[in-house]
């Protein structure tokens, strides 16, 4: 059943996050990037939020549930994991600043193949956990995540370009089969892993809540004291707290082949849509607190 689920996710996985980054290239223009250098403030206070504060904020987390090292490795490279195309979408439905949310993915989708593998090594250090692996080569996972997040990323930009009505088009047929490899994904970690599924819930799941909801609170405060308005304040909410569980399950799985730590991103993937689904459902109330109110 291990081994099943170790296919999967060495076959299937890197599979599903490729359309996954694809589907974000042909989304992307390149006035999404020039949007940066006109408009710049909420772009870096979401960088900010995400590549610094955020594993912070991780490494707190990990310190006040005194989490095993391999699941504190496994919530951290979550923290490395900026979101993506479901975080969009949620600043979508949430009423935020979809163009900033956007260009944070942008941004994120060029960086994360080399800051994540540069973080991970890093945390696996200090929690000197190298030994209890296979080991993490660095620069072939460098290599890989460029070529299933970064390549089809640019090649989307670059098909965009060329043929924008054709994209368009292709659009939900791409997303709907990445959907679809990423729920065979889960579904075989789940698998593997389905005897001890309420236990790690039961011990993990105040962990990755808390920082879900930190995480989101830490955004919105950012967006706050830099000056965004209500709408930018939402997306960064959701920027910094919804991240790409995708790409955190295929370093975890596939590159450390680890499976506590693929459990512990497994329940963060599961676990983060309840703040989401509130979110968005604040935000659509006829009545809602200042910071939800459309601009």
């Amino acid at each position: 059943m291990r081994m099943e689920a170790s296919s999967l996710s060495q076959l299937v996985l890197p599979a599903a996050l490729f359309l996954m980054m694809l589907g974000i290239g042909i989304t992307l223009q390149g006035a999404d990037f020039k949007r940066v250098l006109i408009a710049p403030r909420g772009l870096l206070l979401g960088a900010l939020g995400q590549l610094l504060l955020l594993p912070l904020l991780g490494v707190l987390v990990c310190w006040l549930f005194a989490l095993p090292p391999l699941v504190a490795v496994g919530l951290m490279i979550v923290t490395f994991a900026p979101g993506g195309v479901t975080s969009n979408m949620i600043t979508l439905v949430s009423r935020g600043d979809i163009a900033l949310s956007v260009s944070l993915t942008a941004l994120s989708s060029l960086v994360a193949p080399f800051t994540l593998p540069l973080l991970t090594a890093l945390a696996l250090t200090q929690m000197d956990v190298d030994s209890q692996l296979n080991g993490f080569p660095l620069l072939p996972s460098i290599v890989k995540l460029a070529t299933v997040t970064l390549l089809p990323v640019l090649l989307g930009l670059a098909l965009r370009r060329r043929y924008p009505s054709a994209c368009r088009r292709l659009q939900p047929a791409v997303k709907a089969l990445a959907v679809v490899g990423f729920v065979i994904i889960v579904a075989g970690i789940v698998r593997a892993n389905w005897e001890r599924l309420p236990a790690l819930l039961e011990l993990y799941a105040p962990a990755v809540i808390t920082l879900a909801l930190a995480a989101m609170a830490l955004g919105a405060l950012l967006a706050r004291l830099g000056g965004l308005a209500a709408a930018g304040q939402r997306t960064l909410a959701i920027e910094v707290g919804i991240q790409n569980a995708g790409t955190a399950l295929m370093v975890s799985s596939s590159l450390l082949g680890s499976v506590e730590m693929s459990a512990i991103v497994l329940i963060y993937g599961v676990l983060m849509q309840i703040p989401a689904a509130f979110l968005m459902l604040l935000s659509n109330l006829p009545i809602r607190p200042r910071v939800w109110q459309t601009d």
